[in-house]
């Protein structure tokens, strides 16, 4: 319905229809609660002539605004199927303020809380850093208070159940069982809520000594564990319920991945009991020790003592989101830089990438397995694990990969998406956008080695976009029980027959299309991507690219710092915040009294990076930057006009394109024969089977309207933050890099 309505609109719209009614597009079990007319967006702080005017309106789902006079729609534009441009959901929303001008009256709304005056202004804070501001200088005025306390209340819901995913997806599943189909997809990202899934990645990583255990099923040992996990062959089932009883929410030793040469990377809780923990200790590492080949040591990573903790990374957070979002770019360049740097954000980047690069020395250089250890095994342990495999595995590198990494080891490892998202606004002291951390992390690696990962940093962006949008189970619920519960209640309060598959209508984030079109989702592919399968051609003839597999001397084996089956062999613990990557010199020359651990990054920066292998980030300061299209994507001062990061992404999606094409003529191509003529060109793929978003085109194509783009492409920041202008100032021209923008105001005249 939600797309017939759409099309008929945009029907209308063609052929002339004048429509002198507001139209909006209602998602199924999406109702109107409150609307005000004659409403004004204010874009531009300097005059209100650009303001679009129109009707701002609350549903159980969003606050939609939608424009008396619909502006013509970019041509490039990431476009939603759930939300319209003007649109921001009811969990996005970080703070409803009100504001009357004339008695000088500011209040920050909540739920069920009353409005003493008329507002004449209302600012919405997102959580995706957009400032959105309404004012209501020809409103009614009581249409204007109630519509302001309808967003503060269905912002702020008492109850998960409340939030309107499950609405909507149980309208789904009932639609769904009228017309005969299944809302479930062809699901290519692992879930791990089976035991196969697990079982496809032990052998996929070859760890032959170590089982899928069930002892977990219906949740009976630990509420905060998958149903099911892997151990250790060596440790049996009626061993391990006795060993639950000692670790923090009884949650065993959980095994994360393992490396060619038998290294194993584990992650666990610490133990509640210390007078057992000497002996539950030794258990543990001996039987990690004996799921080795060559029976190594084992090391134990204290996470708690050498990592920032979740309210030093909030706090940190919200800094930098000041600095970015809130205050005006009217101060000078170097101050606004020592501001990014004084939020301690950038540092924190930095630290979790120096921990997850030892951890990796540990188990490649070493050649010992690590245990990752965090009170409740649930926070930092979910980063530095996913950062180590991200490093250390390709696999993970692929978009598919990389799903099924944070699927593995944030949704089913227990990560309280619901507390540290802060979805229900309930305890602001347990929210940590501790995922955002993970996210930046791994654009910083891309950054450095652009063509190692199949996505893009517009998917990064998007999926961190996601985590607002309560139509998915991935970030919803806090642990795998706690996501099976509500589905049961759901399903009880729905009249949905016991027994059927609970993920049919509550799917993952992973699902795509029920976001964006096949177009917009090939602006998750990186085009400078290279991959096992990626292609080449040499001497005219196809050949696919090989890994070539690195191997290191036994000399980097040096004195580590260990605990052998559980007793002190020196230190047990990594807790040096300085070490590591951060001592080593910029050009990684050698130097006397060179340690192990140093030797082995030096010789890994000396050699060439292999993008299908070992990937080290560099994390000096220096190395580590904004990431602008999050943190400044809705400043429009920070954005370029037609010009941009996006600009490379445009030519180099075309020449992918072209090169495919290329590719495909020489596979068809039989070359010359006698008496034969060569076969004719082919002209490539069909246009909607190509994988990249801005297609190639050829000389005999008919001309097309060229596309523009800013800085912040594929999202809109015009309408979305109220600023002073869309024009570059100095602040831009620092933060892009005066090349690019010399090279891109050259462009104002000329098409891209």
């Amino acid at each position: 319905l939600h797309q017939h309505c759409c099309k008929i609109f945009t029907f209308l719209l063609t052929v002339g229809v004048t429509l002198s009614f507001f139209f909006i597009c209602l998602s199924p079990g999406e109702i109107v609660v409150n609307e005000v007319n004659f409403v004004r967006k204010c874009i531009s702080a300097e005059s209100n002539q650009d303001d679009p005017w129109g009707k701002l309106i609350c549903t159980n789902f969003k606050v939609s605004f939608i424009p008396q006079e619909a502006p013509p729609k970019q041509k490039s534009q990431l476009s939603h199927l759930l939300l319209g441009e003007h649109d921001i959901p009811l969990t996005c929303l970080e703070q409803v303020v009100t504001v009357n001008d004339t008695k000088g009256k500011k209040k920050v709304l909540g739920s069920n809380q009353k409005l003493k005056f008329n507002p004449t202004e209302l600012i919405l804070y997102c959580k995706d850093l957009r400032i959105i501001r309404f004012c209501f200088d020809e409103a009614g005025p009581e249409s204007a208070r109630k519509v302001c306390l309808a967003i503060a209340h269905y912002s702020h819901p008492a109850d998960l159940q409340l939030l309107f995913g499950f609405e909507y997806q149980g309208r789904r599943y009932h639609e769904c069982k009228v017309n005969g189909s299944t809302p479930r997809g062809g699901m290519q990202t692992p879930i791990f809520d089976r035991p196969s899934d697990w079982d496809r990645e032990i052998k996929r990583t070859s760890a032959s000594e170590w089982r899928v255990c069930s002892i977990n099923e219906s949740y009976a040992i630990s509420p905060s564990l998958p149903e099911y996990i892997v151990v250790p062959v060596s440790l049996a089932d009626q061993d391990l319920k006795q060993y639950s009883l000692y670790f923090t929410d009884r949650r065993i030793p959980l095994w994360c991945w393992n490396h060619p040469n038998g290294s194993a990377l584990v992650r666990m809780a610490c133990i509640v009991d210390p007078l057992h923990q000497r002996k539950i200790d030794q258990r543990i590492f001996t039987a990690i020790t004996k799921s080795h080949t060559q029976r190594s040591e084992v090391i134990r990573s204290d996470l708690d003592k050498c990592l920032p903790n979740i309210q030093d990374i909030q706090s940190a957070f919200v800094k930098v989101r000041q600095i970015c979002v809130l205050d005006p770019f009217e101060e000078s360049e170097e101050r606004w830089l020592s501001s990014i740097d004084n939020s301690r954000w950038l540092e924190y980047v930095r630290a979790f990438l120096k921990h997850s690069a030892e951890i990796v020395y540990y188990l490649e250089g070493k050649n010992v397995s690590v245990i990752l250890q965090e009170e409740e095994d649930r926070d930092l342990n979910c980063v530095v694990s996913s950062l180590v495999q991200l490093m250390l595995d390709p696999h993970y590198r692929s978009l598919i990969g990389f799903q099924s990494l944070v699927q593995k080891e944030w949704v089913m490892a227990g990560h309280r998406f619901l507390d540290r998202c802060n979805h229900l606004k309930k305890n602001y002291k347990e929210e940590s956008p501790l995922f955002m951390l993970f996210l930046d992390c791994v654009w910083q690696m891309m950054n450095q080695y652009p063509a190692a990962f199949e996505f893009t940093e517009a998917y990064l962006t998007v999926l961190s976009d996601s985590m607002w949008i309560p139509l998915f189970s991935t970030f919803l619920f806090s642990s795998p029980k706690q996501r099976a519960q509500h589905l049961m209640d759901f399903a009880k309060n729905k009249a949905i027959p016991q027994g059927e598959d609970q993920v049919v209508y509550f799917p993952p984030v992973w699902e795509w299309s029920q976001q964006f079109s096949i177009k917009d989702q090939t602006l998750f592919n990186n085009p400078m991507y290279v991959g096992k399968g990626a292609a080449c051609v040499q001497n005219g003839e196809v050949k696919t690219f090989r890994r070539t597999k690195k191997t290191y001397s036994s000399t980097l084996r040096g004195t580590a710092t260990l605990m052998r089956n559980g007793l002190k062999e020196g230190e047990d613990t990594l807790t040096r915040r300085g070490s590591l990557v951060s001592e080593l010199k910029s050009e990684f020359s050698a130097v006397k009294d060179e340690s192990p651990s140093e030797r082995f990054f030096r010789d890994w920066f000396s050699r060439p990076a292999d993008q299908q292998g070992l990937l080290i980030p560099l994390s000096m300061p220096s190395h580590v930057a904004l990431w602008k299209l999050f943190f400044l994507r809705w400043v429009p001062e920070a954005c370029i006009p037609r010009g941009g990061p996006i600009t490379a992404y445009h030519k180099l999606s075309q020449l992918v394109d072209e090169i495919e094409i290329l590719q495909s003529q020489l596979r068809q191509y039989k070359g010359p024969s006698p008496g034969n003529t060569p076969l004719p060109s082919p002209s490539g793929p069909p246009s909607d089977q190509r994988r990249m978003y801005f297609k190639a085109s050829y000389p005999d194509d008919p001309a097309t309207t060229p596309d523009f783009f800013t800085s912040s492409f594929p999202f809109t920041p015009v309408g979305n933050l109220c600023r002073r202008s869309v024009y570059g100032t100095p602040i831009s021209k620092f933060l892009n890099g005066a090349r690019i923008w010399l090279s891109t105001e050259t462009l104002a005249n000329d098409t891209v």
